[in-house]
């Protein structure tokens, strides 16, 4: 029998013990020897890239930095000033900027990000838009809703908000920013090429482009020496694009344009050009083109064409209308021609103006017959008549009296055939038939024909020879230059030639004053003086079909013809109202030489014009 304690001290049933599984330990040691590794690597890693960016390759880095922080701005040469003959300024440049904004920067009111802003920031930034709008229609014209779009243009730091702004006015500008407190306009230095006198010599000026380079004109042929050479400023800036005041700032100064002054003469100019238009309308001409110039010297005096354009702004005109008819196109100059022809066989004694000429009613060159500009028969004309008549008949008679050669060479002489380097582009040599040109190419140089092609101011200095005792004096049309550091260098075309006698010279001047004495319309008198004069018909021909297209009429004078001072002549081309020179390009004519020799203190005619017969 059981106890009631016996329980305590009984064994207990053993209980199966169940043996587990060891896994095997990874000793702690090795897994921290790895970490340390790794560790020791990656900080020896960045202590290398350390030593490298601070020791190495320190200067490497620091100018990539600094070039990031460096901003580069051209600072354009002010372009050299055109001049008349006067010192009046015909072309300049203004100082003008465009007028930048930064978007970015006013959205921040000028702080580097928007969590940097204060609550002053962001009220002022709320409304700096619209202010800064009201500011730049104020100084810069035009309605504060055309700035907005650019002012708010989200994440851009650069737009162009006003173009052609004068300096002063942008400083107002800047001045007003700053009294309220506005960020986010700058500027950029753009001069403005400027036409003070609108149309006024537009042909000879000529324009310059959106680029600021010459298109057209001495603007052009002169663009080298008047745009100068850029500046250069370099300065770091910060993030929000404003300079650093004490940053780095190197500076190389732009040297500007040379100016340079004309022999033109500004006066006279707008005067010569409000006559050519005029006839040009009157008569339904296609074009115009005077030149005067000073016999003596060879400076022009006027140089203008019809129709014309405005400088400052040619947007609109006739592409054809924008260059220099004067220089760049030639024709065939009519009976002018013949004072050339005539001097050549004076000066070779082949012909005296005294001499009686037999001249028939037609005369055949080549396989057609050439006729007068009114029917006759067989008539008796002096020399001098021939040239007063305007003969083509006779001047071809007596013209073959002298050989291919001479004639050529003559008209060589004359600066047919060759520019007159006045300076302007596009200058067209004209024609001058070879020596051994063809017995209807002679004919035709003789009495102005088809042959032969000149421009204005290659007959004015031709016949400008004639009147200057035989001495032809190369036109000029650039005075002087002045040069950056103020150094003034007078400017020449080329050296004076002898190409007919004294006495050749004199004779010819009165067989022009004939021609003057003997028309019917007094055409070309000038109250106080003794005037010489030529005209000129010729035809214009259709190159491909050969066919008559218009006419080209001219008259030329010089004065007084005792000491002969000015030249005038006047070109209008396919007028459609009248058909002679004497009546479509002498009124012309007739009204700037009244102008020009009083102008420039000519003395009168001490002597009258003796009236010397045309024929026996």
């Amino acid at each position: 029998m059981s106890r009631p304690l016996d329980f305590l001290f009984s064994e207990r049933p053993k209980k199966r013990r169940t043996r587990r599984r060891k896994l095997p330990v990874v000793p702690s040691v090795p897994r921290l020897r790895v970490l340390l590794i790794m560790t020791a690597v990656i900080f020896s890693l960045a202590a290398g890239r350390a030593v490298q960016v601070q020791a190495i390759d320190a200067n490497t880095v620091a100018a990539e930095a600094a070039e990031q922080m460096t901003v580069s701005h051209v600072l354009p040469a002010f372009r050299g000033e055109i001049t008349d003959r006067n010192g009046e300024v015909l072309a300049m440049t203004q100082d003008t900027v465009w007028v930048i904004a930064s978007p970015r920067s006013i959205a921040t009111n000028g702080r580097m990000q928007a969590s940097s802003m204060t609550d002053s920031d962001r009220r002022n930034a709320a409304t700096a838009p619209q202010r800064i709008a009201d500011l730049l229609a104020q100084f810069c014209g035009g309605a504060a809703a055309d700035y907005l779009p650019k002012l708010t243009l989200a994440n851009s730091g650069y737009q162009i908000v006003a173009r052609g702004v004068p300096s002063a006015t942008y400083r107002a500008l800047s001045e007003a920013m700053t009294a309220a407190r506005l960020v986010g306009l700058s500027s950029e230095s753009k001069p403005t090429r400027t036409y003070p006198n609108g149309t006024l010599a537009s042909n000879i000026l000529g324009w310059v482009n959106d680029e600021g380079v010459g298109a057209s004109g001495l603007e052009y042929s002169l663009n080298k020496t008047l745009s100068g050479t850029p500046g250069k400023e370099v300065y770091e800036s910060s993030p929000s694009g404003e300079k650093i005041p004490l940053g780095d700032n190197a500076i190389t100064p732009a040297v500007n344009g040379q100016d340079y002054q004309l022999t033109i003469d500004s006066g006279l100019q707008w005067q010569a050009e409000q006559f050519v238009a005029n006839q040009v309308r009157q008569t339904k001409a296609d074009w115009g083109a005077v030149i005067i110039t000073n016999v003596k010297t060879g400076e022009v005096l006027t140089l203008a064409n019809a129709p014309s354009f405005d400088s400052n702004d040619h947007s609109g005109t006739d592409i054809a209308d924008l260059g220099n008819r004067a220089v760049t196109d030639a024709y065939t100059p009519g009976s002018v021609q013949k004072t050339l022809t005539f001097s050549a066989l004076i000066d070779q004694g082949l012909v005296d103006p005294e001499e009686v000429v037999s001249v028939p009613g037609e005369i055949k060159s080549g396989d057609h017959y050439v006729h007068d500009a009114w029917s006759h028969g067989t008539i008796k004309l002096y020399a001098r008549g021939i040239v007063a008549q305007s003969s083509n008949i006779g001047t071809i008679k007596v013209a073959r009296r002298a050989t291919k050669q001479s004639l050529h060479d003559y008209m060589v002489k004359f600066g047919l055939g060759s520019r007159t380097k006045l300076g302007l582009p596009g200058e067209s040599s004209g024609i001058l038939p070879p020596a051994n040109m063809p017995d209807y190419s002679r004919d035709g140089l003789a009495y102005g024909g088809s042959a032969v092609t000149v421009t204005l101011p290659q007959m004015a200095a031709a016949v400008g020879a004639i009147a200057n005792g035989g001495v032809y004096t190369p036109l000029e049309l650039l005075k002087s230059r002045t040069e950056a550091d103020g150094t003034v260098q007078q400017l020449g075309t080329g050296q004076s030639r002898r190409v007919v006698s004294t006495d050749t010279a004199s004779k010819v001047l009165s067989m022009m004053e004939s021609m003057a004495q003997n028309s019917p319309t007094h055409r070309f008198d000038v109250a106080g003086y003794r005037v010489g004069a030529k005209t000129g018909t010729s035809q214009i021909l259709d190159h491909k079909t050969g066919k008559k297209t218009g006419l080209v009429t001219s008259a030329i004078s010089v004065a007084p013809i005792e000491d002969p001072q000015i030249l005038v002549y006047v070109v209008l081309s396919n007028p459609q109202r009248g058909s002679a020179g004497s009546s479509v390009a002498g009124p012309v004519v007739q009204a700037l030489m009244s102008i020009a020799l009083p102008r420039y203190a000519v003395p009168q005619s001490t002597t009258k014009a003796p009236k010397l017969p045309i024929a026996p």
